[in-house]
């Protein structure tokens, strides 16, 4: 039995991921692999895929710089260029200058990051930094993909003279056109175009008074179009040259391919890592959409799933503006049998398939919607039985054919299995198919075998309670507003509330009470029992979450009065600084005041203030050195706080590369790499330099001048 069949991928609806993330791939080869993409359980290569994913999911989410995939793929390039002889597509030439200038700005890219992205840039290797392809086609090619008139001198010889042919036709044309306006001997339109070639519209009566070739007629006759006799020797001379100039151009280009046959292996290079990033990135698109993220990989069996979403039903809630609720799921190999219990339509089955979609992403090597903190492992096989899967071709009913898949799980599963089996047991008499469903689970589990089961069979419950490596685990349900709340617990059998959910649909409670009475009074009970023991439960986690909203209330509160008292100690420190601010004021004042007192202003001694004269210079150079050393303080302060940093402004003779020479038409060079360019404008120390096809804004000082 494969590991992971058709029948488990169908029933999963993995098929609906691999047609979002097909439309995230650029080109065809990426495509294909994409159509092909299957859980594999190859747990090394899925585990290097993965972490090759989330490199670029870091990049992507980080803000860096990435290059953009903007590229097409290089098969038939690859298929013409080891022909000897052999002369590329013109569209060729462009498809190889840009996959060249997108490899030399991923080379670059990842340059300094190795050990940041080490799987990315693995892919790499065997490829090298070089501006040789892009500078051999630049030389042929002008921007609008164009053979240049100085691809050659002998084509720029032909043009030339095929512009001075052309020119002489044209000066002739008119000449006769204007003569033969004016002598009316013209249709209205007066010329057209026939095999290239201008030709005038004359009527058909006057004909004969034109010399010239007759080129063709109107479809009624009445037009004739003439190719006028000055003109017929010339435009012979014009076929000639631009049957030279075919040929030249062919010969040009076959030049140009068998030197770009030489770089044959890193071009093979460009079409392996261009394909491979777009496959990682369709990967990356479809994990940024859906918020997927790389779990912690264990080696034990276990998973822990935290926050998991089922993308599916996530992605179509969105789209309708209504909410998702999150699952939190764990499985060890102390609880590896998980029995989900609980009423109809309350999430039983879209939490198992979270489970298998989530696990068959994984082993595709894509990322998955769950807490970063999730821990998830790889199984060598995950097989399901969902639904009503009956088979008209072989005329089985849905029980039979669960009896069938179930006899397959037998013979194959084993420790490293993870089952997902939907509503097990049911399609046949329920105490009949009860029994039968305990011995299968009972054999499942003997093999020590993963597995989730949803269930409404009481034996089932009761088994997994009694089982050491099973456990029981149900969907809440609000018994007040008798409304499913598509969460899920673990750790006790939910009630199927059928009585409740029956109320809700509508169904009169004379009928309900009736219903009651059929049943066997053990029955009710334990239905009772499990419908209380959850009411407890519901209202055991109210009482935690009041108690972590006061928790989280207590921790704002604390939050803000540290904050606030931070702020009053800096307002404290504040005014203790301008308290002391103003006494140093007032003891001045007091000073000067005693100054004061002390001057004599009524004498004749001319040396009556000379003690105080000398007191006061004494005090005022005592505060003058105070208020001196404490200005050295604060700058010594702001200094190693804060380093200044001179900028070298770059002048003639501090200028090693030579960048006070730029100019626009110079030739210059990144100083980091050895890419070449021509600068086209340059707007104060920003300068707008053409490196091959790519036009790029770079700092004066990121650059060297080589040439005028």
């Amino acid at each position: 039995m494969h590991p992971f069949d058709l029948r488990t991928i169908q029933d999963l609806e993995f098929d609906t991921l691999i047609n979002w993330l097909e439309e995230y791939a650029i080109g065809g080869t990426s495509r294909k692999r994409i159509q092909e993409l299957k859980p594999s359980n190859k747990f090394d290569q899925i585990t290097k895929d993965l972490n090759t994913v989330n490199e670029l999911l870091t990049i992507r989410t980080t803000g860096e710089s990435f290059p953009a995939l903007d590229y097409e793929e290089l098969e038939s390039e690859l298929r013409i260029l080891p022909v000897k002889n052999s002369v590329l597509q013109l569209e060729s030439y462009i498809r190889i200058s840009v996959a060249s200038d997108l490899i030399n700005r991923l080379l670059y890219f990842f340059d300094k990051r190795e050990k940041d992205y080490p799987l990315l840039s693995g892919l790499f290797k065997g490829a090298y930094f070089t501006n040789e392809i892009i500078e051999a086609i630049d030389q042929i090619f002008d921007r609008n993909g164009n053979v240049k008139d100085d691809a050659s001198p002998l084509l720029l010889d032909i043009r030339q003279k095929i512009k001075v042919v052309r020119n002489q036709i044209n000066r002739n044309f008119d000449k006769e056109l204007r003569r033969l306006t004016k002598d009316n001997l013209l249709a209205e339109t007066k010329e057209t175009f026939i095999n290239e070639r201008r030709v005038l519209t004359v009527l058909s009566t006057h004909k004969r008074k034109i010399s010239g070739t007759v080129v063709g007629s109107s479809k009624t006759g009445s037009l004739t179009f003439i190719e006028p006799l000055i003109n017929i020797q010339l435009n012979n001379e014009l076929e000639l040259l631009l049957d030279d100039e075919r040929k030249e151009i062919y010969r040009i280009l076959q030049e140009l391919t068998r030197t770009l046959s030489t770089f044959l292996p890193l071009i093979k290079k460009y079409q392996f890592i261009l394909t491979e990033l777009d496959f990682v990135n369709a990967k990356t698109r479809l994990a940024i959409n859906l918020n997927c993220v790389l779990p912690g990989l264990v080696n034990e069996t276990r998973l822990e799933l935290i926050d998991a979403f089922h993308p599916i039903l996530w992605l179509n809630n969105k789209n309708l503006g209504k909410k998702t609720i999150p699952q939190y799921i764990t499985m060890d190999r102390t609880s590896r049998m998980l029995v989900i219990s609980g009423p109809n339509a309350g999430g039983k089955s879209i939490t198992l398939k979270t489970i298998g979609l989530l696990q068959l992403m994984l082993q595709s090597g894509l990322l998955v919607p769950v807490n970063p903190n999730s821990k998830m492992c790889f199984f060598q096989q995950v097989l399901t039985d969902i639904g009503d899967n009956q088979s008209i071709e072989n005329e089985l009913s849905t029980y039979s054919y669960r009896l069938k898949r179930m006899k397959q799980f037998l013979q194959n599963s084993n420790k490293r299995t993870l089952l997902l089996l939907d509503e097990f047991g049911t399609g046949s008499d329920p105490d009949l198919g009860g029994a039968l469903a305990e011995v299968f689970f009972e054999e499942l589990y003997n093999k020590k075998s993963f597995g989730v089961i949803t269930t409404h069979y009481a034996n089932i419950k009761l088994k997994a309670d009694q089982l050491t490596n099973a456990i029981n685990g149900c969907m809440l349900f609000n018994t007040e507003t008798l409304e499913p709340l598509y969460r899920f617990s673990i750790g006790q059998p939910g009630s199927s509330f059928t009585f409740e959910v029956a109320q809700i649909n509508g169904i009169p409670l004379d009928l309900i009470e009736k219903a009651k009475t059929k049943l066997d009074d053990r029955k009710v009970k334990m239905d009772r029992l499990l419908s209380e023991l959850q009411k407890e439960k519901t209202y055991l986690e109210k009482l935690n979450k009041e108690h972590l909203d006061a928790q989280h209330l207590a921790n704002e509160a604390r939050e803000q009065f540290t904050e606030r008292k931070s702020k009053l100690e800096i307002k404290i420190n504040s005014l203790n600084e301008s308290n002391e601010k103003n006494q140093r004021y007032i003891n001045a004042g007091r000073k000067m005041i005693g100054f004061i007192d002390r001057f004599i202003s009524k004498t004749r001694k001319k040396d009556a203030n000379k003690d105080l004269i000398d007191d006061i210079i004494k005090y005022v150079a005592v505060e003058k050195n105070k208020l001196d050393e404490a200005k050295k303080q604060a700058e010594l302060k702001a200094r190693i706080q804060h380093p200044s940093k001179k900028k070298i402004k770059v002048t003639p003779e501090t200028d090693p590369y030579q960048r006070h020479r730029i100019k626009e038409g110079s030739k210059v060079k990144l100083t980091s790499t050895k890419q070449t360019g021509v600068v086209e404008g340059i707007q104060a120390e920003m300068v707008t330099v053409l490196f091959g096809f790519m036009r790029m804004k770079v700092e004066r000082d990121k650059l060297m001048w080589v040439q005028d």
